[in-house]
């Protein structure tokens, strides 16, 4: 479930371009207080956020927080904007725009990954930051000058992006699963596998039989993560290219 995020526009753009950030006191600002933020969602989830537990990470009173960031709404804006700036940006990806989008989309799996927090963000208003928009930037120059209008650049990020937060919502769930029943995906089928075959009637569900069955035997599970990510992502590229001829 996303989180509320009701983030002031003026007191956010303040916080993220650091044109507010008032050092009262030398050791703390937003960079030290983004951080320890972001830090205590990894570990913690973003459930356990808030300004006193920051505070508490860093030594200090929660007033003090509020010189530099005015809420707990801005804070996290500011924290999703610092993570965006993990993510690399070579310029010398090979495979063309397609090679780039694909590169693209692991690199914001595994930031994702790394920050699973950022689920529970709403994305509908983008954080207008500069790490977000210097990420956004590079991201789009993959498909600058293949026949693209600007509006379809746009879409297409937005495309291949929306793939890969729904790819990392069904990993991070399926991390969850293994570590709260103590099973891998391959063990679950294993067990699980042999009773359904037993109920299963091929006469009743003769399609879902024979499908279910082939990719119990490729995956080794009912699932594979990796498998749907790349399958995804190859028909969104092969959806482009086409996209693409059509303009030539």
């Amino acid at each position: 479930m996303a989180t509320e995020h009701p983030g002031d526009p003026a007191r956010t753009l303040a916080v993220l371009w650091r044109t507010g950030d008032r050092t009262a006191r030398k050791d703390l600002g937003v960079d030290r207080i983004v951080a320890a933020a972001v830090t205590l969602a990894d570990t913690e989830g973003l459930t356990a956020l808030s300004m006193r537990r920051v505070a508490d990470t860093l030594g200090v009173g929660t007033m003090s927080l509020y010189t530099h960031v005015p809420g707990k709404a801005e804070l996290l804006d500011a924290m999703v904007d610092a993570v965006h700036a993990e993510t690399p940006r070579p310029d010398d990806v090979p495979g063309g725009w397609r090679g780039r989008l694909a590169r693209i989309a692991r690199d914001n799996l595994d930031l994702h990954l790394r920050h699973p927090w950022l689920l529970q963000v709403p994305t509908h208003r983008a954080v207008l930051g500069p790490h977000v928009v210097a990420k956004y930037d590079y991201e789009l120059r993959a498909v600058d000058g293949i026949g693209l209008t600007d509006l379809e650049m746009d879409s297409v990020l937005t495309l291949v992006l929306g793939h890969v937060r729904a790819a990392a919502r069904i990993a991070v769930d399926a991390d969850l699963t293994r570590r709260d029943t103590g099973l891998t995906d391959e063990q679950w089928w294993q067990a699980a596998g042999p009773l359904l075959a037993r109920v299963l009637d091929p006469a009743r569900f003769p399609t879902a039989a024979r499908v279910g069955a082939a990719a119990g035997q490729t995956h080794g599970a009912a699932h594979d993560a990796d498998h749907a990510f790349t399958f995804g992502l190859d028909r969104i590229l092969d959806g482009i290219d086409a996209l693409v001829a059509s303009r030539q």
